[in-house]
């Protein structure tokens, strides 16, 4: 549709909303307003990571976004939302859709090792996963809209997340719980977006993929029981330790020789405990981990031949097991159309060359909930900087942003969103 019959259609639909860029918002002066904001972006981020908070414990976190978003003049903030989600509407002056906005403000239960001026203040707490960058950018996406709502042509739904990364054992959390609690809805947003940031990528790059682009996420537990003994004597017992290494060994094969080798899966065990002293045969051995697919049907497959493997192996040593295999979050699926509707806003905000395919990560992200009730884009956010050392994974105890990434976030973010209202003006 040409800019001419959007134009008219809708007048005719009562929405004479004007292009944004022909109303001054163009992309050049959404990086000019975006660029102001940089020193505010900083702090903002490094007070959220000198205050991290873990999951469903944002008290803080939640306030403060809180608090700042009222400053702004929001329509509706709710806040308790999830426990400590934050939902704020910001209405344009004009008649039209809505879009939302979600960032996630949960830390991470590790340890601070950094000498940085932003240090964590809270021991064993630290956000090793870009979570305050993404608080950050996303008040800064507030901030800059709420001072441009006479462009806007229907409304701007904030998500300010509890919990991405997991709700304490016997709570409810993340994505889902905010979904069941209505964040979706009065208005429900036409499309969602989302970004990550991630050192795979430069500082002023944003990654993108169509379709697939992230695993779902499931937790595993087994537990092995067998019968005590004296070390001298062990074939008074049945020795769990020997069973849970054959079956640590035997689980590999389930992605090696018995999924196709063109199905994207991953299976990890992370954890081992058993016994408590050296001359005796342990009666119990716990393993924790994590599946990784990209199909229910695999997912599905998955899960049967762990039990499957596990009967087999503790059968055979006398053994029993308990499998506990908990479903975490689904596929990230990025809306194809969506993708291919937003990167002509991306390509201008940052750059044809800037904005380049990713690869499928295995990596999860509840971000997934969203896009099986709208359509959604979840973006990777470019925040390395080999000469600033800048490199580290997620999740290390090494784990730093490049801050110049929050002030291209929020020129992204912007254009995308003024973007979308205005290709769909015509749609309430």
């Amino acid at each position: 549709m040409t800019f001419r019959i959007l134009a008219v259609a809708s007048v005719v639909l009562g929405f004479a909303c004007p292009s944004v860029r022909a109303t001054g918002a163009d992309p050049a002066e959404v990086a000019q307003a975006a660029e102001t904001l940089r020193p505010r972006l900083i702090e903002t981020r490094r007070d959220f990571h000198m205050h991290p908070e873990l999951s469903n414990r944002e008290e803080r976190t939640a306030r403060v976004v809180a608090e700042r978003l009222r400053a702004l003049g929001f329509d509706e903030v709710k806040t308790g939302v999830a426990r400590h989600g934050v939902v704020a509407l910001l209405k344009g002056a004009k008649p039209g859709p809505c879009v939302a906005v979600r960032a996630d403000m949960d830390a991470l239960p590790i340890n601070e090792i950094l000498d940085v001026p932003y240090k964590s203040l809270v021991p064993g707490v630290k956000h090793a996963c870009g979570h305050d960058a993404h608080t950050a950018v996303a008040l800064g996406v507030a901030e800059l809209l709420s001072r441009r709502r006479e462009q806007i042509c229907g409304s701007v739904k904030f998500l300010f997340q509890p919990a991405e990364e997991g709700a304490p054992a016997g709570e409810k959390g993340g994505a889902k719980f905010m979904i069941e609690e209505g964040a979706l809805e009065n208005p429900r947003p036409l499309a969602i977006f989302g970004l990550h940031t991630t050192t795979e990528l430069d500082t002023g790059k944003i990654g993108y993929r169509a379709g697939p682009a992230q695993a779902s996420a499931d937790g595993i537990t087994i537990t092995i029981h067998g019968k005590m003994a004296h070390a001298a004597s062990p074939h008074k017992g049945v020795d769990t330790i020997l069973v849970a290494a054959e079956c640590v060994s035997a689980l590999q094969a389930i992605k090696s020789r018995r999924i196709n080798t063109f199905e994207p899966i991953v299976l990890t065990l992370g954890t081992i405990h058993g016994g408590n002293r050296p001359n005796i045969i342990a009666d119990e051995v716990k393993m924790e981990g994590t599946v990784r697919t990209y199909s229910e049907e695999t997912r599905d497959r998955v899960e049967q031949l762990m039990r499957e493997t596990l009967a087999g192996i503790t059968a055979a040593y006398g053994a029993t097991y308990e499998l506990k295999f908990t479903r975490a979050t689904m596929v990230v699926v990025n809306d194809p159309k969506l993708v291919e509707d937003t990167l002509p806003a991306l390509r201008r905000a940052v750059g044809v060359t800037n904005v380049v395919e990713a690869p499928q990560r295995m990596g999860a992200e509840d971000f997934s909930f969203y896009q099986r009730v709208v359509p959604g884009f979840f973006m990777r956010l470019g925040s390395g900087n080999k000469a600033k050392g800048i490199v580290a994974d997620a999740h290390t105890p090494t784990f730093d942003i490049d801050e110049e990434c929050l002030v291209v976030g929020v020129k992204a973010m912007a254009d995308v969103v003024l973007d979308f209202l205005e290709q769909h003006a015509e749609t309430k």
